[in-house]
Parts: C-alpha cells; structure tokens; sequence
C-alpha cells in the first residue's frame, strides 16, 4: 500500500486564544508511506540535517502509538518525509508530525476512527490541543476540553483574511522554553481582559478583519514570551505602532501579522523571512497510489 499524507502548518494561541485557537495555513508537509518497498526512513527540506532518520522521529512513534492504541503491529514500509515547515519556530512542525503519523497508521490499519478520536490520539502524543486540532480540521479552530475528552469545533476564516508570517531565520524557541516562563496564576483583571479578547478574536478572524487590531491583544503569554526574544519583540513594536495586527505564531519566536486595506506587513529586512501563506481551509488529507 502506497499513502501520502498532507498535513498543514498552523499558528495557534493567536493573541488570547492561548491552548485553543489555532489557524491552518497553506504550507504542507508532506509523508510518503510504501509497504512494498525495502524499508528505509528518510527526511528531506526542513530539519533534514537535525531529525531523526528512524524510529525515534516523532512520526514513527505517532504511528507506533496508534498501532499500540488499536492492538495492531505495523508492518515495515518506506517512509519518506518532504518538510517545509520550519522547526522550533512557533508554525506547529511538531503537531504537523504527530498528525502525518496518526491519519496514516489510522487508514494502513483500516481503523476508521471518527475526527474527535483522531484528536484525542494525536493530543496524547502532542499535548497541546489547538495545534493538532488545526493540523486535522484545517481552517480556523477552537479547542477545548468538554466532559467527554477534548473537542474542536471547525470556524470559517473571514474570506479577506491576509496572514503574513515573520519568520526569524537565526532565532529558535522551544515549547518547553516558552512554557516554563509562564505565570502560576494571573489576576482577575488580566484573565477577563483576555476573556473579552479571545471572544472578540473569533468575530475579527471570521468577520471583522477590522476588529483584529484589538482583538489580538494578550495578557496572559505573550508578555513573558516576547521578552525572551528581544529582537523578535522590537519587530513585534514596530508592527504594532505601524498600525499591523500582530500576534506570536504558536510558542514564536515567529510572529503572524495580518494585512488590513491599504496596511501592508513590511519586510523587516536581513535576518527575517516573510511567507504570505493563504489560510488552508482543509487540515490533514490522505492520498492513496
């Protein structure tokens, strides 16, 4: 059996939505799966020179966990990785991966489980929610936890929406850098200030675009992350005083500013590269040879 699976970037938290917003935008990874050919593991674009070429990549053991979860064993294939999802830079390569290896272990071992029991697999190898929710549904997403296990609900993104996502070349960030500078507790005001934001969020990212100015505004992640980044956050003023909605991609250190009318994300110049991505209104596919 020969699979493709397509899987998108996405950038999650947006603003206030922190661990339940996410947006799917239109570059995809791409993992070519073959049972008929010698088995051999390989890695192409980016990360090639950095990610495990084997078992330990964290596709593979998307896939193991899946065959575990089912009570199955996989048998040996070809696998071949195409990324052009840039790592470690807040655009969800990780949820990305974790997504490409569970869609395929789903449809190799012919389990056909529902979209809420793929999320639930993938968020258990992942952790973080509104990543692999965009990842799978595509669009713009809302994550959250109901009585059941977690849940999305799929939204339509506003049709003049125009992401633009910065991207520092020489600046990582990782997650668990990130997460370990954020506070054990917020107080009242800023936790119902980003209540009221993350609520006007979903009307400016489906609707009004006019809104996202304010409705990207953060209290509770982005001022102690952008610290961590001092060029990052200079860019980030910059936009802000400009005019430009603006908002980290996921953990950063990339950021995701939207063009409004005649308000364009200017080029920050040496050092940055700008990727005016389409937002990818379908998430995860499966190409069957």
């Amino acid at each position: 059996m020969r699979l493709t699976a397509r899987v998108p970037a996405t950038a999650a938290n947006l603003g206030p939505g922190f661990d339940c917003l996410a947006l799917a935008l239109d570059l995809l990874n791409e993992v070519a799966i073959d049972t008929e050919a010698q088995p051999r593991f390989s890695v192409g674009g980016e990360g090639h020179e950095e990610l495990p070429a084997g078992e330990e990549n964290l596709i593979a053991r998307s896939m193991a966990h899946v065959a575990r979860s089912l009570g199955r064993e996989l048998p040996p294939m070809a696998v071949s990785c195409t990324n052009r999802i840039p790592i470690e830079r807040g655009l969800g390569s990780s949820a990305a991966a974790v997504v490409a290896g569970v869609v395929l272990a789903d449809r190799l071992l012919g389990a056909a489980s529902s979209p809420d029991e793929l999320l639930a697999l993938a968020i258990e190898i992942e952790g973080h929610p509104d990543n692999v929710a965009g990842a799978l549904r595509g669009g713009l997403v809302l994550a959250y936890r109901g009585a059941g296990g977690w849940r999305a609900e799929s939204l339509v993104p506003a049709p003049d929406l125009r992401p633009a996502v910065l991207v520092p070349l020489d600046v990582r960030l990782p997650t668990t850098d990130a997460r370990r500078v954020l506070p054990d507790e917020v107080r009242l005001e800023d936790a119902a200030f980003n209540a009221g934001r993350a609520a006007l969020a979903v009307v400016a990212l489906t609707g009004r675009t006019d809104l996202l100015g304010e409705a990207l505004e953060d209290r509770l992640h982005q001022p102690t992350r952008l610290p961590l980044v001092p060029h990052v956050r200079a860019v980030f003023d910059d936009l802000r005083a400009g005019g430009v909605p603006v908002c980290m991609s996921g953990a950063g250190p990339s950021l995701l500013a939207f063009e409004a009318g005649t308000v364009g994300v200017p080029d920050p110049g040496p050092g940055w590269s700008v990727l005016r991505l389409a937002p990818r209104v379908g998430g995860a596919e499966i190409l069957e040879a």
